[in-house]
């Protein structure tokens, strides 16, 4: 089966029809660059939808995906987010392997194509020449055929003649054998013309159109395996992302599994738990005899002033129920003592705890510059022992600061875990009885009350302080040596230190600076070994030495 044989007279719709083909290559290519926008924008409007729904940071939202349904949520976006990316896959890897192959392939084929039919036209050009001059010799050999007949009539005519004169029958006959030769040469010329010409026929139709032909069916049937495999490739490369997307949607059935709505349900319980009592029965009271009316303390009434109730008339009591007071709008007290006993508790243990990992931190800052100081010790060459010794010494004061802090949040955290075991106690002890109930909620009711914007309040009046022991580490600070001196400073204007930290200066008075100004507009100087604070850096005129300035900045290099 070859075109060069079956249709070596189809040469204009071989011409179409390659053409044809090379329409249908560009519509497939076109199709798949179109398929690459629809999974690139399906794929950004996945990560959009996903980043839409994420919860911002340091907002409400990042606390409630502590629940495992919202945790479930939280991993179904991250889910569809790499979902997304498994389409953004798809489409590159259809524009490189298809789009961008087959466009290169289309302009090869094009310049193919045309080389070829160029060279069928130029067969059928020659072929055309060749069949002209062939009918040319041929007219030729007829019309010299036909003036010899001629010339030999007139010859035999002008013979006949008797009143024709010999001179012009010689003439007439001489006339007669040119025409002859003419003629004969005219039927060599057209023989030998018309060989050529089958000969050059024979070729054309057994030779070089069916050479051509060949050509033009291989480059046709191989357009047709190319836009075979290109389809193949088509579906390859969104098999190759099944699996991928199929472990994304395993992910998300994992997650949903994992929901735990008991576990759910506790959570609720310890965000939202105050620790107090339920009301108790409101007591019976009669009006029909004059009688001081006593207020329950189970009912959590807010009774402020003298601690007297005062007669309430219509049966309405001005007391509000701790299960409806509103929440204290604004930042609250630092002992939490605005917030119910149990949400108190919980705030001040995560207080602790994030003391307690700062500590850690300078802890191994300080251990780090140690080590540093002990490299520069053994090996002078390397640095300044020296150079780190302030340092060390705002570390020591940091970590010591730190540890009296965690130990005032432990003090308040002990405090409220000490009234929560009371109640606890007092209520395991209630028994059954409604009278001895009742009595245990009124001696817990009288360690709170309610504020006037309904913020929750101790009433210190009623309870001991509690005095937090004393810890082992106390003493490690006792004798901490005071900050290096890095130059004097002399006093500008007269300064009145009110605030905690700050220190007063006379004008024109000579102090040390021991602490340059970080850039928050304030210097820390010392008067003498008991007196050091903070003064404004606008009030002084600081004169730092120049090897304790150097030793101050390397310092500031070390702690950045």
């Amino acid at each position: 089966m070859s075109w060069g044989t079956e249709l070596w007279d189809q040469f204009d719709n071989l011409e179409k029809h390659t053409q044809w083909g090379i329409d249908v290559l560009e519509k497939f290519i076109k199709f798949v660059k179109e398929r690459t926008e629809i999974e690139l924008s399906y794929a950004k409007q996945l990560r959009n939808l996903s980043k839409k729904y994420q919860p911002k940071k340091n907002s409400k939202e990042e606390e409630e995906y502590r629940y495992t349904s919202a945790r479930a949520f939280l991993a179904t976006l991250n889910e569809m987010n790499d979902y997304a990316g498994q389409h953004e896959v798809i489409s590159e890897n259809m524009t490189s392997l298809i789009t961008g192959e087959l466009t290169r392939y289309v302009q090869e084929l094009k310049q193919e194509r045309k080389s070829h039919f160029h060279d069928g036209r130029k067969a059928q050009q020659h072929i055309e020449t060749c069949w002209k001059q062939l009918e040319a010799s041929k007219r030729r050999f007829e019309r010299d055929c036909k003036e010899a007949d001629r010339a030999q009539q007139y010859f035999e005519k002008m013979d006949a003649d008797i009143n024709v004169t010999k001179a012009d029958v010689e003439k007439a006959r001489q006339q007669a054998q040119l025409r002859h030769q003419m003629a004969e040469d005219s039927k060599a010329e057209y023989s030998s013309t018309l060989q050529k010409f089958n000969s050059e026929q024979h070729d054309h139709y057994y030779t070089h159109i069916p050479h051509i032909f060949q050509k033009i069916q291989e480059m046709e049937e191989r357009r047709i395996v190319r836009i075979g495999e290109s389809m193949k490739t088509f579906a390859e490369v969104d098999r190759q992302v099944i699996p991928i997307i199929g472990k994304c949607l395993d992910e998300i059935t994992k997650a949903a599994e994992s929901i735990d709505h008991k576990n759910d349900s506790q959570l609720v319980i310890e965000a939202f738990k105050s620790g107090f009592e339920p009301p108790g029965d409101v007591e019976f009271e009669d009006f029909t005899q004059p009688m001081k009316r006593t207020v329950s303390e189970s009912s959590l009434s807010n009774s402020r002033g003298d601690g007297k109730s005062e007669p309430k008339f219509g049966g309405k009591s001005k007391g509000k129920l701790w299960p409806f007071i509103k929440k204290n709008k604004g930042a609250g007290p630092e002992d939490f003592s605005n917030l119910p006993p149990e949400q108190r508790r919980k705030k001040l243990q995560q207080k602790v705890d994030e003391l307690n990992k700062d500590i850690q931190k300078e802890m191994d800052q300080r251990d780090a510059l140690t080590k540093m100081k002990d490299v520069y010790i053994k090996n002078p060459q390397m640095g300044d022992a020296a150079s780190v010794d302030h340092r060390l010494a705002e570390l020591g004061q940091n970590i010591e600061k730190l540890r009296l802090e965690v130990q005032k949040f432990e003090g308040w955290l002990a405090e409220v875990e000490g009234r929560l075991s009371m109640r606890t106690e007092a209520r395991r002890q209630s028994g059954l009885y409604e009278a001895q109930n009742t009595s245990a909620v009124n001696s817990c009711a009288q360690d709170r009350e309610s504020s006037p914007d309904g913020s929750y309040t101790e009433e210190q009046s009623q309870e001991t302080e509690m005095k937090v022991p004393a810890t082992d580490f106390d003493d490690e600070f006792d004798d901490e040596e005071p900050l290096p001196t890095i130059g004097t400073c002399k006093a500008l204007y007269t300064f009145e230190g009110q605030n905690e930290g700050t220190i007063s200066v006379a004008e024109g008075e000579m102090l040390y600076v021991i602490e340059e100004d970080k850039g928050d507009g304030w210097t820390r100087i010392r008067r003498n070994e008991d007196e050091e604070g903070y003064v404004p850096t606008s009030y002084v005129e600081v004169y730092l030495d120049k090897n304790a300035k150097d030793v101050y900045k390397s310092l500031e290099k070390i702690s950045e």
